[in-house]
């Protein structure tokens, strides 16, 4: 960047910063939990009961009752809780059918946990490039689902929700059934109805940085029973525990004829989750408003592209998301510099210096036989849009001060790098 009066006064460069406290996120403490929770989790514990099955009907069970109260809300039959977003996301796939060998579409922006998810069902993941606001493109879905791509896995990625009724027709169309990784997008709705419940199953998170944060935990929503009784076993519903899933009718499986791979939710996470779940509407809601607010002040500087919803209200709000579009990887990685010595808490999504798992090209494990820049000449327009974002994350704890503080720190960085 040439060196100017405005740039001068950055704190990058000896000028006053826009903030001294640290940027507020999950990792260092800034998380929504209360008093409720610790005693939601001490209810668990002096059950004496941690195992999800025991004794107790399953509708007594804090895991069986959280499933009960999640179907509630996504209006839904059928919510199994398991481990984590990943074992959900791969129960889904393993439960409808994707075999060793099959090939699984997902976006070139999500984070590792969704091609990780698709190898544990033994496939290979297929790269769909995104589109300038980084959600899955259609016509490259369309032009990828070739004969030997047998499932397509959809990202709600950093919370915004994609254009998930055209890639299911696309999907439909194909005779290829579609999933949702809405494990970013935990309480968010498009067009009045819950993100996650588009597709087959959806697959959602309740780890620290989501919208219910359980440390870890997940579950699978999904209206289709035969990928829900065969999830429940895989999960590890041994000894006919299955019953307990489908009383009172009988399950039409038998758990004897499917692998148990011990994916549950235990009753501590269960006991937590019941308890954030009834103010999760609060809870998003206070995430977007944050977030409109940002977005509004942050709309007409130059020369950012915010990232756009698909729809109104089709977002959480997790994380601010912007592009310089034109930028070289040296100009991004100034931006962020420049940010953080604000006291913002930034990051360059391609930064080479501090790879980050939510770019394709840094799924090594997924492609080892074709090299890091191979990778990325093969989905040039995904690689270009990645390397020119840059990526703030929006802590649930945020006050309007704090709000202040970033709109005034990226306003002050735009001006000295215009």
């Amino acid at each position: 960047m040439p060196h100017t009066l405005q740039e001068s006064a950055l704190a990058l460069n000896g000028g006053e910063r826009i903030r001294t406290a640290e940027w507020p996120t999950y990792d260092k403490g800034y998380v929504d939990l209360s008093q409720g929770d610790e005693s939601a989790a001490l209810r668990a514990i002096q059950s004496r009961r941690l195992f999800r099955y025991d004794n107790r009907p399953h509708r007594e069970t804090e895991v069986g009752q959280l499933e009960q109260e999640l179907a509630d809300f996504f209006d839904a039959p059928y919510v199994l809780a398991c481990s984590s977003g990943t074992t959900a996301l791969a129960l889904a796939l393993f439960s409808a059918g994707v075999r060793p060998g099959d090939a699984v579409a997902c976006p070139a922006f999500t984070f590792a946990a969704t091609p990780s998810a698709i190898m544990l069902a033994g496939a290979t993941p297929v790269v769909v490039e995104v589109d300038e606001d980084l959600h899955m493109d259609p016509a490259d879905l369309r032009a990828k689902l070739t004969p030997d791509v047998k499932a397509v896995v959809v990202v709600h990625m950093r919370g915004f929700g994609c254009d998930i009724e055209r890639l299911v027709s696309i999907a439909d169309s194909h005779g290829v059934p579609l999933f949702e990784d809405a494990v970013p997008a935990l309480g968010v709705s498009l067009g009045g109805r819950k993100l996650g419940t588009f597709g087959k199953a959806g697959a959602f998170s309740t780890q620290s940085d989501k919208s219910i944060n359980t440390g870890e935990g997940g579950f699978m929503v999904t209206s289709d029973r035969d990928i829900f009784e065969r999830a429940v076993v895989l999960s590890g519903a041994y000894e006919q525990q299955i019953k307990r899933h489908t009383d009172p009718s009988l399950p039409s499986i038998s758990d004897l004829s499917l692998p148990i791979f011990s994916f549950r939710m235990d009753e501590i996470r269960g006991a937590m989750a019941r308890h954030q779940l009834a103010s999760l509407e609060k809870r998003v809601s206070a995430f977007q408003e944050n977030y409109r607010y940002v977005a509004s002040r942050l709309d007409d500087v130059k020369p950012i592209h915010l990232r756009q919803p698909v729809a109104e209200s089709a977002f959480l709000g997790e994380s601010l998301i912007f592009r310089i579009p034109g930028a070289t990887e040296q100009q991004v990685s100034w931006f962020v510099r420049a940010l953080n010595a604000e006291g913002i808490g930034a990051r360059g999504l391609g930064d080479d210096s501090r790879p980050n798992n939510r770019c394709f090209w840094n799924w090594r494990f997924a492609f080892p036989e074709v090299t890091r820049e191979e990778t990325m000449k093969r989905h040039q327009r995904s690689t270009t849009f990645l390397k020119e974002t840059i990526d703030i994350p929006m802590s649930i704890t945020l006050t309007k001060a704090d709000c202040d503080d970033l709109v005034e720190a990226i306003t002050k960085v735009c001006n000295a790098y215009s």
